[in-house]
């Protein structure tokens, strides 16, 4: 990163919030935006500028935290949005850094509409969920020029503990598709065992006891244990961005003529969590529908 390169973080939900205060922290020269203004209040009189609009966060590197890439274009394409903000400051090759989980195929395309406007695109989607974005414990994936990667790693370093560059511009978000794969079919595969369990009898606690203590222990185990030992599912990984994600994976293997048998067949059964109504719960809410066929 450049020595005077300033940082902008848009969207301060579940994820973004402690990032920017792990940013922030860290003390990179820093602007904050959300949709809500009541999200940012608590950087105000802190150093950290808080902008009104994205065209006023348009530094000359921007971390977009937002769930999709539709949600990306609004902030840089808007009457008063990044493109904008950075026409006005006379910026220079900035850089926009996208964290959310989008299609890969569409970021590589999108990349380019944004380089005929001098703007440079690197994919950062994380993993570690929002326990690791508050202790600065997240995997980021990057995928864009080694240049553009090489100043965007220190903001990186500031929330994550393992920050790979994958290759080019999405690279970064096929990196997380591959992860969301083996997240949602943990999920599923875990929910499936609850309920198999809890129709013989057994004792769930000491069940999700045994299974983190041998081979089937897992990040998502330990993350989600509540969730399935009290049949609760409060949303944290919401299962319709479960589905969002399992889509951009579809996306992906097809138009490489990957064959991915296991992982349609999971992403069937969120299409049923989403179609139930369920999508807004927690992602380990596949519980739910897993039950209700068995009792079916």
């Amino acid at each position: 990163m450049g020595i005077r390169d300033t940082v902008s973080i848009l969207g301060l939900g579940a994820m973004g919030l402690p990032m920017a205060r792990n940013a922030e922290a860290a003390g990179f020269d820093l602007t904050v935006w959300n949709r809500s203004l009541a999200k940012t209040l608590e950087f105000a009189g802190r150093g950290t500028r808080v902008a009104t609009d994205p065209a006023g966060a348009a530094a000359d590197i921007v971390l977009t935290v937002l769930p999709d890439l539709p949600d990306v274009r609004a902030v840089v394409e808007g009457p008063r949005g990044l493109l904008v903000g950075w026409r006005e400051r006379g910026a220079e090759a900035p850089i926009l850094v996208v964290m959310g989980t989008v299609s890969p195929v569409a970021l590589a395309a999108y990349a380019a509409e944004l380089a005929a406007e001098g703007v440079r695109v690197v994919d950062a989607p994380l993993s570690g969920g929002v326990r690791g974005a508050e202790s600065g414990r997240l995997s980021i994936m990057l995928g864009g020029e080694s240049a553009d990667v090489r100043r965007v790693l220190p903001v990186c370093a500031a929330m994550a503990t393992t920050v790979r560059h994958l290759g080019p511009v999405g690279s970064g978000e096929l990196a997380k598709a591959c992860n969301q794969m083996i997240v949602a079919a943990t999920v599923a595969s875990i929910s499936e065992a609850m309920v198999l369990a809890r129709s013989a009898g057994l004792d769930i606690a000491s069940l999700l006891e045994v299974l983190s203590g041998g081979l089937a222990s897992s990040e998502v185990l330990a993350q989600k244990r509540e969730h399935w030992l009290h049949e609760r599912f409060e949303p944290g990984g919401r299962a319709d961005y479960q589905l969002k994600d399992l889509n951009f994976v579809r996306e992906a293997a097809r138009e490489r003529g990957v064959d991915l048998v296991v992982t349609e067949g999971v992403r069937s059964l969120f299409e049923r969590v989403v179609d139930a109504g369920e999508g807004g719960e927690d992602h380990t809410v596949v519980y739910r529908t897993i039950q209700r066929a068995s009792r079916a």
